[in-house]
């Protein structure tokens, strides 16, 4: 509000407004602008501190550190006179990531009741406004504080508000909390130019984005992809009066580009294309395999497909990224000699194409088995323009719009609940987080913050069988970060939904990650974190694991106390259900008549891990893992 009346010579950013909350025991940054060489004032708690305005207009000052209380005034001085009240000095927390921060209040459990009983004026909320920006902006185009109460809280962060509302009823001081969260974001889009610059991976998109004009961004990523693919067809060259000519089996196909598969497009020639990629491959089929009833794996495939043996249409999956692809073919398809697969896959946005572990690439029945991974050759036939610029264009855009214009102002720490949208490409997601959170820590400059975030929840329809898992992977990557100093993890995969990637449950969410805060970031001595893997030790046909963070002890939440969740494999890396017992205070022994002589164990691993219900006397999940270190299906 101050910020836009006509005339004032002193503005400020709309985060130093009425009702704010400062951070306690830190020097107190407070800054604005006004005109170039303004004398401007700053008067708190009865002190005084005075500078004069840059040429560019800035002017910032250093308020002396104080402890939790208010309420307090501000009065900022220069050619005109501002007055801030109602200020609390308390805890500041940011709050960020995609939708599973952004979800408000609204959409958790019981939204009726908890809103009723939101009347905390001491917690105070502001909210960025969404936006992206082509550089670090200096200033937010608006926001403003409000007390937590039944009127305010209701389109909040529900994850923020219950972190934020547990600390408080703990801590009994003045809470802030800054949500600054958008719904489908990857990781990249909130680091800083100066650190994505040095990552190998998206420094070339840097490059891509200073040298646009976003509000031409239509028209300068048709340019792009004529400029790498040549004129290209927007209805599908591989289709021609409804039938699909590229899947017959005498079609030439020698001028077609290869692509190794299993792999997302992105990662194999094709950055930045959406649209229609038509995959085939010959294989050779003995006689003992022509003519009988088969099954065709292709593991999973981002986001639908068609798919073709010798010209006849096996099967198809229409919108379904992470369902694994298993269709019949029937009996006198077939042949002895040379076949044809083909498959049509549509990749509406972000990762595409078939992905997923090597071994889930096959032909087979009972007469025999045929491996398909490995190189296929593909021909786009449809090149689509995704003309709506979004925040996964390019990196750094809500850096630049949603987190720089946040800096310096002091904090406690951040809460962060993201990583869906990198499940894709979790093994690179084990460099990129730990580089976000640096760079957060680099640009406050405020040393190592706290920094706590949210494993992802369990998600889609449980596998029957053991199965690779992007999502696994990514909790990996997740309990990896740990390894940097002042982190803390809440695990969510036991309240999570199988048909909702937003489960309604964001109050266990809440009430874990200020666990996190009252161990990282307020040294109590109090249990954090789940049981976590700690050493294996080999036992003839069984395995032995012992545990940390296990409390007074390693429980199995089912009535019958059976542990679940566990597999087994040989050095043929081929997983299966195991049983698991719990055999002392941290320890489980695993085991299966199926595996003589296992070597690996994992526990978790999955999507959905709907059965696993390994907790510790706390009553906090074990921490997923993997013994193995066997290459997964995003490296």
């Amino acid at each position: 509000m101050f910020s836009n009346i006509a005339g004032a010579q002193v503005v400020l950013p709309p985060f130093f407004n009425c009702n704010m909350v400062l951070q306690q025991g830190i020097p107190i940054p407070v800054w604005g602008w006004a005109s170039p060489g303004e004398k401007v004032s700053v008067t708190f708690n009865n002190k005084t501190v005075t500078t004069k305005t840059g040429k560019d207009g800035k002017w910032r000052v250093s308020l002396q550190a104080m402890n939790y209380g208010g309420p307090y005034n501000m009065v900022i001085k220069g050619k005109n006179l501002r007055t801030i009240e109602n200020i609390l000095i308390g805890e500041v927390w940011v709050c960020s990531g995609q939708s599973n921060m952004a979800v408000n209040l609204y959409s958790a459990l019981n939204p009726k009741e908890e809103i009723a009983a939101s009347d905390y004026p001491e917690i105070r909320l502001f909210t960025v406004k969404q936006r992206m920006a082509q550089n670090p902006e200096e200033n937010l185009e608006e926001g403003e504080w409000w007390q937590c109460s039944p009127v305010s809280v209701p389109r909040f962060s529900a994850v923020a508000y219950f972190f934020g509302r547990a600390l408080y009823l703990k801590l009994k001081v003045p809470i802030g909390l800054i949500n600054t969260s958008w719904g489908g974001t990857v990781a990249e889009t909130w680091i800083s130019p100066e650190t994505i610059s040095g990552d190998p991976d998206f420094a070339r998109s840097l490059e891509n984005l200073k040298k646009i004009d976003l509000k031409e961004y239509s028209k300068s990523m048709e340019k792009e992809l004529r400029d790498r693919f040549g004129e290209y067809a927007t209805t599908d060259q591989g289709t021609k009066d409804n039938q699909p000519v590229w899947a017959a089996p005498e079609m030439d196909d020698h001028n077609w580009k290869t692509m190794p598969l299993p792999g997302f497009i992105e990662n194999n020639g094709l950055q930045g294309v959406d649209g229609i990629i038509w995959f085939r491959k010959n294989i050779v089929v003995d006689a003992a395999l022509a003519g009988q009833r088969a099954t065709i794996e292709l593991s999973k495939i981002n986001d639908s497909d068609v798919t073709y043996v010798n010209g006849v249409k096996v099967g198809s999956t229409e919108l379904k990224a992470e369902a694994r692809r298993i269709y019949t073919i029937p009996a006198g398809v077939l042949k002895a000699g040379m076949n044809n697969i083909t498959v049509r896959v549509e990749d509406i946005g972000g990762n595409g194409g078939i992905y997923g572990n090597a071994t889930d690439l096959s032909i087979h029945s009972d007469a025999g088995s045929i491996p398909l991974a490995g190189d296929w050759q593909y021909k786009i036939g449809v090149l689509k323009i995704n003309s709506t610029l979004s925040p996964n264009s390019f990196p750094t855009l809500l850096y630049n719009g949603m987190i720089n214009p946040l800096v310096p102002y002091g904090i406690k720490g951040a809460i962060w609940y993201q990583g869906e949208s990198n499940a894709g490409r979790s093994f690179q997601y084990r460099r990129l987080f730990p580089e976000l959170i640096k760079d957060w820590r680099t640009q406050w400059n405020q040393g190592d913050f706290p920094f706590l975030f949210v494993q992802l929840a369990n998600f889609t329809p449980a596998d029957s069988i053991p199965s690779e898992s992007t999502w696994a992977e990514l909790r990996e990557a997740q309990s990896m970060t740990l390894s940097l100093p002042n982190t803390g993890m809440a695990s969510a995969i036991d309240i999570g939904d199988a048909l909702d990637i937003h489960p309604k449950d964001k109050q266990t969410v809440g009430k874990r990650l200020a666990l996190s805060a009252l161990h990282v970031a307020y040294h109590q001595n109090i249990e954090n974190m789940g049981p976590v893997f700690n050493t294996m030790k080999l036992s003839g046909k069984k395995i032995e694991l012992s545990f940390d963070h296990v409390g007074t002890g390693l429980k199995a939440k089912d009535k019958y106390g059976y542990v679940k969740g566990f597999t087994v494999a040989g050095a043929n890396h081929k997983f299966v259900w195991a049983k698991a017992t719990i055999t002392g205070t941290n320890t489980v022994e695993v085991s299966s008549p199926d595996v003589a002589e296992p070597v690996a164990v994992r526990y978790g691993w999955a999507n959905n891990p709907a059965d696993a219900n390994l907790y510790n006397s706390e009553g906090l999940p074990a921490d997923p893992f993997r013994t193995d270190k066997w290459k997964g299906i995003t490296e």
